[in-house]
C-alpha cells in the first residue's frame, strides 16, 4: 500500500488557526516525503503574503492563489473549477478540504476527477469549526448542515481537530459514514522558546480575530468593572470585522489609555505584548493560541467551550462560563490579587502541551488516516470487482 502522497490542501482564508494548520501540516508532510501543494483564497494583505511565501518555499508543488468569495455565490463554480484543474494537472493522490469552503472545493473536485479521469483522489476533510457553528434553528443553519450531509458521500474520511468538534458534527449532521478520526493540532519545537515581554507589556492580552464570536465585548466589559477598583491594562491584537464597534465600546467605557488596539501581528510578537492572556470566546473548536500560550509557560484565563477542555486537562488553568462579564471581573481581580497560582497551572499546561499536543504527532496521525482511507477504497473496490465476476 501507497505511503508517499502528493497532496493538495484546500482552503479559503489563509489566516488564524486554520491556516497555521495547514502550514504546519503541510511543512510536516514535506519533511517526510510527501509531495505537497496548497490552493487558497488570495489576499492584499501583507503579513499573509509573507506567510504564503514562506509556505511555498516548504512544498514541493507550490502554493495556489485563486480567487474564492466569502459568501456561498457563483464565485464557488469557478473556485470548484480552478481546484479541479489544479488537482488534475498536480495529479495528487489526495485532496484534504479544509473549513466549511476549503472542504467544499476539495470534495466537488475529487468527484468531478471521478468523472473526467476515470479515477479520483482520496478526499479527506476537516471542518476546524465552521459550519458546525450553525444550528437547525435558521434557513442558513439548515441549509449549510444539509450540505455537509450531502458532501458526505464525496467524502473518504473526517478528521476532527477535537473530541467536541467530532460531537458537535455527529449531533449536527449525523453519526460521520466514512472513516473518521481525532487528531489535535499540536505546536513544533519553536513554540517553546521564550519570548522576553516588551518594557511597556500590558496586564492583560487578548490575540485573535475582532469579532463577536471571540467575546473581546465581554473582555472590554469586564475590565471596565475591574478598573473601578485597580488600573488594569489590556493589548488588543487582531483585526476583524468588529474592530470598529469594539473600539468605540472601549471608549464609551472610559479605557481609553488602559486598552490599546494594535491591529494583527504573528502570535509570538503578540506575547511580548501582555503578561496573561485572556480567552473570553463563546465559541471555539480547538484553539491554536491556548497551545501556544501553553508552550510558552504564560499564564491564562479561558472559557468553557468547544475543545478547549480538552486542552486544559487537569492544569488547573481557569475556565469560565461563556458571556458573563461579571464572573470574569472578579476572576481577574482574584488573579490579579494572587499571580503565583496562575504560574503554577501555566506550568502544569506548558508539560501537557509538550506530552500531548505536538506537530510530529499531528502529521504522523493524518497519515495514518491517508493510509487507512486508502486501504478501505482498496478493500470496496476489490469487493465491487469480485461481485462482477459472479456468475449471473
Amino acid at each position: 500500500m501507497k505511503t508517499r502522497f502528493r497532496i493538495l490542501h484546500s482552503l479559503r482564508a489563509p489566516v488564524g488557526g486554520l491556516f497555521r494548520h495547514v502550514c504546519d501540516l503541510a511543512a510536516a508532510q514535506s519533511r517526510a516525503g510527501h509531495e505537497v501543494a496548497v490552493v487558497c483564497a488570495d489576499s492584499g494583505d501583507v503579513l499573509t503574503a509573507q506567510r504564503l511565501d514562506a509556505l511555498s518555499a516548504q512544498v514541493s508543488l507550490g502554493v495556489h492563489r485563486i480567487a474564492m468569495g466569502r459568501a456561498v455565490g457563483l464565485a464557488d463554480a469557478r473556485a470548484t473549477l480552478r481546484v479541479h484543474a489544479l488537482a488534475k494537472s498536480l495529479g495528487v493522490d489526495v485532496i484534504h478540504g479544509h473549513g466549511a469552503k476549503g472542504g467544499a472545493y476539495a470534495r466537488l473536485a475529487s468527484r468531478a476527477l471521478r468523472f473526467t479521469n476515470g479515477h479520483s483522489p482520496l478526499c479527506v476533510y476537516t471542518p476546524h469549526g465552521g459550519s458546525l457553528h450553525f444550528g437547525a434553528d435558521s434557513i442558513k443553519g439548515r441549509a449549510v448542515l444539509a450540505l455537509e450531509r450531502g458532501f458526505e458521500a464525496m467524502t473518504d474520511a473526517l478528521i476532527f481537530e477535537s473530541a467536541y468538534s467530532a460531537a458537535r458534527y455527529a449531533d449536527a449532521v449525523g453519526r460521520p459514514r466514512p472513516l473518521s478520526r481525532i487528531v489535535p493540532n499540536g505546536v513544533g519545537p519553536a513554540d517553546f522558546v521564550a519570548v522576553t515581554l516588551d518594557d511597556d507589556a500590558t496586564d492583560l492580552l487578548f490575540v485573535g480575530e475582532l469579532r463577536q464570536l471571540k467575546g473581546v465585548d465581554v473582555l472590554l466589559d469586564a475590565l471596565a468593572k475591574v478598573n473601578r477598583r485597580q488600573s488594569v491594562t489590556l493589548t488588543v491584537v487582531g483585526s476583524g470585522p468588529d474592530a470598529d464597534r469594539f473600539t468605540a465600546q472601549s471608549n464609551a467605557l472610559g479605557l481609553a489609555g488602559r486598552v490599546r488596539f494594535v491591529g494583527a501581528h504573528p502570535a509570538r510578537d503578540a506575547f511580548k505584548m501582555g503578561h496573561m492572556l485572556i480567552v473570553p470566546s463563546r465559541a471555539e473548536s480547538f484553539p491554536y493560541i491556548l497551545l501556544e500560550a501553553g508552550a510558552l509557560e504564560r499564564p491564562l484565563m479561558t472559557t468553557n467551550v468547544g475543545g478547549i477542555p480538552e486542552i486544559i486537562g487537569d492544569s488547573g488553568v481557569p475556565m469560565l462560563m461563556p458571556g458573563d462579564a461579571d464572573a470574569l471581573a472578579a476572576a481577574l481581580s482574584d488573579c490579579l490579587d494572587a499571580p503565583e497560582a496562575h504560574a503554577v497551572t501555566a506550568a502544569k499546561l506548558r508539560a501537557r502541551v509538550a506530552s500531548l499536543f505536538t506537530i510530529a504527532a499531528m502529521a504522523s496521525a493524518v497519515q495514518e488516516v491517508y493510509v487507512a482511507a486508502a486501504e478501505h477504497r482498496a478493500l470496496v473496490s476489490s469487493k465491487r470487482d469480485q461481485r462482477l465476476k459472479l456468475p449471473a
